[in-house]
């Protein structure tokens, strides 16, 4: 994952895209954290976990309930914006296997309406590993596009040409006496891990222990982090990054 690095203990100004190249295909991150492949026409996002909080209603943990509404008006807001010929979801888009059958009845609309005129593909996740072509769409285990391979879980191991998702990166950095953390896109020349897109998800730190098979999280020059922050995206010397 190709992308400028600032000089000094300086971010710079973030951006409310920002670009990528992974394996000489050029790539769009997006401050929703969705990422657009311009050559393919194609919106790719990860970990919608739509009906999380409904599935958390069921074992007594009350959440607000509109966390499927918050994050399909986010993804009809990125939809607007690159016009994608097709979306390609990259699993966990349901929290569990039953969370279709839950939707509300305008949230499905909202889904289908999105669907509409373009090519929707669900990759398969751990959460729903049914897929989850009963809301429309195809339903996939993994897919290939333009050499690259698309996939819930990331490979372990040195793989290449490698787009995913699953493990919700986040970063912990620590800048003039202060610290914050917020949701990350990771890479190098050979992989990217996207964020998670729902509204519900956590993050897990890129210096955490399950990134180690992926990157090599001990040098700055084993991966590559873009930051979600609140106004835009911001390419992160890996020198700042902070454990949890």
């Amino acid at each position: 994952m190709a992308q400028p690095e600032p000089d000094g203990e300086q971010i710079g100004k973030g951006a409310a895209s920002a670009p990528l190249l992974l394996c000489g295909q050029a790539l769009v991150a997006d401050l929703s954290g969705a990422l657009f492949w311009p050559a393919e026409q194609a919106l790719l996002v990860a970990d919608l976990h739509l009906e999380k909080g409904s599935a958390q209603a069921e074992r007594g943990l009350l959440l607000p309930p509109y966390d499927t509404r918050e994050t399909l008006a986010r993804l009809a807001q990125a939809i607007d914006r690159y016009r994608p010929r097709r979306v390609i979801a990259l699993g966990d888009s349901f929290h569990d296997a039953r969370a279709p059958a839950r939707l509300d009845g305008d949230d499905r609309d909202t889904l289908r309406a999105l669907q509409g005129g373009r090519d929707w593909v669900w990759i398969a996740g751990n959460h729903d590993p049914g897929g989850s072509a009963r809301v429309g769409g195809q339903a996939l285990e993994v897919l290939g596009l333009a050499g690259l391979t698309l996939r819930h879980e990331p490979t372990p191991g040195p793989a290449s040409r490698e787009i995913a998702g699953h493990l919700h990166p986040a970063a912990k950095l620590a800048l003039r006496g202060t610290s914050i953390r917020r949701p990350c896109f990771v890479g190098n020349a050979h992989r990217l891990v996207l964020p998670a897109f729902g509204a519900f998800t956590g993050g897990l730190n890129v210096l955490d222990a399950a990134f180690r098979p992926l990157f090599d999280t001990d040098r700055a020059s084993g991966m590559a982090v873009c930051v979600l922050g609140q106004d835009g995206l911001y390419p992160v010397p890996t020198r700042l990054l902070c454990a949890d």
